[in-house]
């Protein structure tokens, strides 16, 4: 894994009023996230294809389904489901965030993967690099549209994760619920602000979420701590 250089830090606010410190990526590292990407599609698509190819025309058909929706939804579904990367991505330690810092959502995801083709033109992902050297944030075509940036991720959860290590040593657990990314910001706001709290202030907004945590009292608390742990990318 790449050590991230010092002067790409980005301190920006999350909407909740919580300051986080983002490590962009730049070209270099994006580009070869990218290709470990593309060698594990094509490392499955190939005995894919030879398997189909038995079929004749129907099983190249299928094929091209499987390498279409390979392509462009292998890269949207893996961001969603794990925490902003895909394999290539957490094989270098990068992740796909919101600018404000939020986890990205299917929407955000799906924009700035769908607009890669617009990043390839007109050859080579030409006009992507260009776009990277020529914003501030390191951004390409798809990354302005849908309001995202590519970070390191260890530096996003050591900021927000600083503000947590009053935390009791707790295992991270994953939320029982797809929580909305306001609902996962005001969970891990929870978690940080808990330790400024007195005992009964955290049980008594605990005790609001007993329905998500199935717990009351100081359970419930240390179950959303776990849950904000897990948002946090601890596994």
């Amino acid at each position: 894994m790449q050590t991230p250089p010092i002067d790409t830090l980005r301190n920006t606010e999350t909407p909740e009023g919580v300051e986080v410190g983002l490590r962009l990526a730049g070209s270099p590292v994006r580009f070869a996230s990218w290709l470990v990407d593309t060698l594990i599609r094509t490392a499955v698509l190939v005995p894919v294809g030879s398997v189909l190819a038995i079929f004749g025309n129907a099983g190249m058909g299928l094929f091209y389904l499987v390498a279409f929706f390979g392509e462009w939804f292998y890269p949207v579904v893996c961001e969603v489901y794990w925490n902003g990367q895909t394999p290539g991505k957490k094989l270098f330690g990068l992740k796909v965030v919101r600018d404000d810092g939020a986890a990205v959502d299917w929407t955000a995801s799906t924009v700035r993967n769908m607009l890669r083709f617009a990043d390839f033109l007109p050859a080579g992902f030409l006009f992507g690099f260009l776009s990277v050297l020529a914003t501030e944030e390191n951004k390409r075509l798809g990354d302005l549209a849908a309001g995202t940036v590519v970070i390191y991720a260890d530096t996003d959860e050591r900021s927000a994760l600083s503000s947590l290590a009053a935390l009791p040593n707790l295992s991270p657990a994953m939320p029982p619920l797809h929580l909305a990314q306001a609902e996962q910001a005001a969970l891990i706001e929870f978690a940080e602000r808990a330790p400024q709290w007195t005992e009964d202030r955290q049980i008594e907004l605990a005790d609001q979420l007993q329905p998500v945590t199935g717990e009351l009292g100081p359970v419930g608390v240390k179950r959303l701590q776990s849950y904000a742990l897990w948002l946090l990318g601890r596994r």
